[in-house]
């Protein structure tokens, strides 16, 4: 299994800094989140800073962004980084896209789709020379002169992942992605029972092997060196429970064990205003559901009983702006445990 941690990205200096540590540290790669602050400048700092660890997204928001930018600076990202870089792309909900980004809504399974298959035509071109001709319903792209055409790689494309919660996303994850970034929101019973089938749809649809595939997150972790930090990082894993239970895109989770009321509540509390209380509402049997949940003697286990079997990566989970803090130890471990994915395909 594969071990990932989340770079802070506040200061460009202090991720570069991050990046080498978690490298020293012996973790698989270094991700960024589009929370406060920009995703992909942050793996550019750490370009400069480590030789080897895997750099990504996790994730970056499309839609407000062209996948021709999106090409440019994921390309350049990849031969910086001697083709360490996976690009990480989420769709977001509607309202944060309408209200916050102010770019237009559609549904956005096919929209993302077209998003991926455009990203791979572009760099097919600046790769193989095969001339740009896409069109969709959502991106045309059809004109590439030389003088925008950065060099030959060498290194083949950038490998796509993206984060899938419904069905619909996770069959076009299979279909048409390298990989899948599952959210934090997320159960072994729902990893079984709606992820897997939905991926082996996509698979057969994009004739791909899960050998090549890149199954990533799937739940919460909550440990620490002692029970008490233990405790603290479970506390802190209960209000992010709340917080995305109260969306209702992620209610399909929810009802996989026959809590839509729970949601519910969360939902009117969070119109209401009440973000203070609604951690409250989620008990100790609900959390456990969410998290791996043991100190760092305990966790491997507690690991490999929530993901086991199905994803390849897991992600440290750790309060937003705080440092990573596995031990090397823990994280060799981690990376004994058994995974399907050997390589991206080429």
């Amino acid at each position: 299994m594969r071990v990932a941690t989340t770079i802070v990205s506040d200061r460009l200096q202090h991720s570069a800094e991050l990046a080498r540590a978690a490298e020293q540290a012996g973790y698989d790669a270094v991700l960024t989140t589009e929370n406060q602050h920009e995703p992909f400048l942050p793996l550019a700092a750490a370009t400069m800073s480590t030789t080897s660890i895997g750099l990504g997204t996790a994730v970056a928001i499309a839609f407000p962004r062209s996948p021709m930018v999106v090409a440019n600076t994921s390309w350049d990202l990849h031969v910086s980084s001697g083709g360490r870089f996976a690009l990480g792309l989420g769709s977001q909900v509607k309202g944060h896209n309408v209200r916050r980004f102010s770019v237009p809504w559609s549904p956005a399974a096919p929209r993302m789709r077209e998003y991926v298959e455009s990203l791979k035509a572009i760099w097919r071109c600046w790769e193989d020379g095969e001339k740009l001709n896409y069109q969709g319903e959502h991106y045309q792209f059809s004109l590439m002169p030389p003088n925008f055409t950065p060099p030959r790689s060498g290194m083949g494309l950038v490998p796509v992942t993206i984060a899938a919660v419904g069905a619909a996303m996770l069959r076009v994850a299979g279909h048409v992605c390298d990989g899948v970034r599952l959210h934090p929101f997320c159960t072994r019973k729902y990893l079984e029972n709606v992820v897997m089938p939905q991926l082996q749809t996509g698979f057969a649809r994009g004739d791909r092997a899960r050998e090549n595939f890149e199954i990533s997150g799937g739940g919460f972790l909550a440990t620490g060196a002692d029970d008490a930090t233990v405790v603290k990082n479970l506390e802190w894993v209960r209000v992010r429970v709340a917080f995305y239970g109260s969306t209702r895109s992620y209610f399909p989770v929810f009802e996989q064990h026959d809590l839509l009321d729970l949601g519910e509540k969360l939902y009117r509390m969070s119109v209401d205003g009440q973000w203070d209380q609604m951690p409250a509402q989620v008990s100790d049997e609900v959390l456990h559901l969410f998290a791996a949940v043991g100190r760092h003697d305990q966790i491997a286990a507690a690991v490999e009983k929530h993901f086991g079997g199905i994803s390849d990566t897991v992600a440290e989970t750790i309060a937003h702006g705080a440092d990573s803090s596995l031990p090397p130890d823990l994280i060799q471990d981690l990376k004994r445990l058994p995974s399907l994915f050997t390589s991206y395909r080429p």
